[in-house]
């Protein structure tokens, strides 16, 4: 089973939310965050990502104040997923850090649909009533999913395609120099030709 996008990032169960309301946090000092969902949370969110499992998932960081109304959030989000190899289906087993910056910012507006395709800086969002650290640690997650696992070893044996009667083409001749081996080739073949002919005159 293969993926052909990244996965989105799923609607978060309420087990993992982790809502802060910035009016309740104290002005001008720093938070500092240690998120770790269990075991049935884990389970839910392998789930809805479409992994075979999610062994471990941890969110630390800090959320300060950046000026007087807005907040910042650096960290790392670490987790390990299990996945089937996209040519053998066997379990592949990754380990994913990520390091996570992001911004609520009071002047900003939220975004209309035409916005939302694309944002000037993904990185910033507008501040409502609570800041969800644990949506951040979901995309955050979802956005580092290998999109092609592959198990150690497996590899896709080689296909040639071609038109009947003509030479097939082999992962070599799409190599960077191929080409140029190939126009070669065919100006010595023409050079050969025609000095055959002029040696007959």
């Amino acid at each position: 089973m293969s993926q052909s996008s990244p996965p989105s990032a799923p609607q978060n169960p309420a087990s993992l939310s982790h809502p802060i309301r910035p009016s309740d946090l104290p002005q001008g000092r720093v938070v500092e965050i240690e998120l770790v969902p269990d075991t049935s949370t884990l389970a839910a969110i392998a789930a809805e990502l479409g992994l075979d499992g999610l062994r471990k998932m941890r969110l630390t960081g800090k959320l300060a104040p950046l000026g007087k109304h807005d907040w910042r959030f650096t960290g790392r989000m670490g987790a390990t997923v299990i996945q089937p190899c996209v040519i053998t289906l066997e379990p592949v087993t990754t380990r994913l850090e990520e390091d996570i910056e992001r911004s609520w910012r009071a002047a900003l507006e939220p975004e209309t649909a035409s916005e939302a395709e694309m944002p000037e800086d993904p990185g910033e969002e507008p501040l409502g009533e609570v800041i969800d650290l644990g949506m951040v640690a979901l995309e955050a997650l979802a956005l580092a999913i290998p999109l092609y696992p592959q198990a150690e070893g497996a590899s896709l044996k080689q296909v040639n395609f071609t038109e009947p009667g003509k030479q097939a083409m082999t992962d070599e001749d799409t190599k960077p120099f191929a080409g140029l081996a190939a126009l070669k080739a065919a100006l010595g073949s023409g050079s050969d030709s025609d000095e055959g002919g002029e040696d007959e005159g």
